[in-house]
């Protein structure tokens, strides 16, 4: 089974600085629901795991995350793809769960879900967090430099091991290039 899981804000879309509530804040990053459609069509599953703590905080309902992920699954199969799951923490940073990124819960309900180790599979984010959850179960961790990701690579110089690209967009292409090459 190809796999691709992928960290949602910043990622996929633009990171804002306040919670996305309603389908109208989420602003796809430019190229990237057309990268996701391109996995899909060469047969990659596409998994999204993003940290949703406004739940917590009272912010946002799961209800209004669901909203906003089927808007978000919406846009991508206009392009001809889709999301096979998105798994999500409401959880505040504060709670010690272990679903909340950079713990690795969230990976595990995954690879239990579909009876797989994720050792190789790409996890894209942008943030220190999303690289760290990818290492604790051998998954491959991506950097893109879109939402947090320069930052993360300004503030973290150490990072010669992970693979970093200006966006998903630039992920998908080359990975996709590599693999029609083998």
């Amino acid at each position: 089974m190809k796999l691709v899981v992928l960290d949602r804000d910043g990622v996929i879309n633009e990171a804002r600085d306040d919670v996305i509530k309603e389908t109208q804040d989420f602003v796809p990053i430019e190229g990237s629901l057309e990268a996701i459609a391109r996995l899909s069509q060469n047969d990659y599953r596409v998994i999204v795991i993003t940290n949703q703590s406004g739940i917590a905080h009272g912010l946002l309902t799961v209800d209004d995350v669901s909203k906003v992920h089927n808007h978000m699954q919406q846009l991508v199969s206009s392009y001809g793809g889709r999301i096979d799951a998105v798994l999500f923490c409401p959880h505040a940073p504060d709670d010690d769960c272990g679903c909340r990124k950079p713990k690795p819960g969230m990976l595990h309900d995954l690879m239990e879900r579909l009876n797989i180790e994720l050792n190789g599979v790409p996890l894209v984010g942008d943030s220190l967090r999303d690289l760290q959850t990818a290492m604790v179960v051998g998954a491959t961790p991506v950097l893109v430099k879109t939402g947090h990701g320069a930052a993360t690579l300004e503030e973290n110089k150490h990072l010669d091991s992970v693979e970093i690209y200006d966006d998903l967009a630039d992920f998908v292409e080359q990975m996709l290039e590599v693999e029609e090459g083998e």
